[in-house]
């Protein structure tokens, strides 16, 4: 069973192509914001997941179509490698410290769209983006993925650590989550029947 998918979004603001594996593969980024290919790498890196991505976007506006743009392809790309959902573990969390910082990330394959985000930063900005872009980019992953995702950034003194943590503990909550249990490979993981 391949767990695999291939978007290509194209809009008047952005065109963004991307591979997305559930089961490993090459990671190979590039956003044109260079703080936010580090996080996608840490996320595809602690995850597991192979990530080819590649965006250009109108960033002589600003970084905010670009980073809303690839969260809607990402989160659509993870919808279609899931599939209907059969055999998966269904809910994941990690906690994961960067020095000072601690992030929680709790993930449900639920197919309702929900983020609960409760992160504040010291500082407004990483790198050149604004920390606030990283949950405008959760929020459409969220919104095309259909899953719930639980954001807690517990303690940070530094952004780039705090939103670092956040990152590699949404990889590593996400495979958990997305990991096949042999003994259930035929079974949706819901009271339902669907997901």
């Amino acid at each position: 069973m391949s767990r695999q998918s291939h978007i290509h979004r194209i809009t008047k603001e952005t065109d963004v192509e991307l591979t997305f594996s559930l089961d490993g593969g090459v990671v190979d980024i590039s956003t044109g914001i260079g703080f936010f290919n580090h996080m996608l790498h840490a996320f595809a890196h602690h995850g597991g997941f192979g990530l080819q991505l590649h965006a250009a976007g109108d960033l002589d506006v600003d970084q905010h179509h670009t980073m809303e743009d690839i969260g809607l392809a990402l989160g659509q790309a993870l919808q279609e490698a899931l599939g209907d959902k059969r055999g998966v573990t269904r809910f994941g969390a990690s906690f994961v410290p960067m020095d000072e910082s601690l992030a929680r990330v709790v993930i449900d394959l639920s197919g309702r769209p929900f983020l609960a985000w409760r992160a504040e930063f010291p500082q407004p900005e990483a790198g050149t983006t604004n920390a606030r872009l990283f949950r405008e980019f959760f929020q459409a992953l969220v919104n095309t993925s259909g899953n719930t995702i639980h954001v807690d950034l517990l303690a940070c003194e530094e952004t780039h650590h705090g939103l670092e943590a956040i990152f590699k503990a949404f990889g590593r909550a996400l495979a958990q989550a997305a990991t096949l249990q042999p003994e259930h490979l035929d079974e949706i993981p819901s009271t339902k029947g669907i997901l």
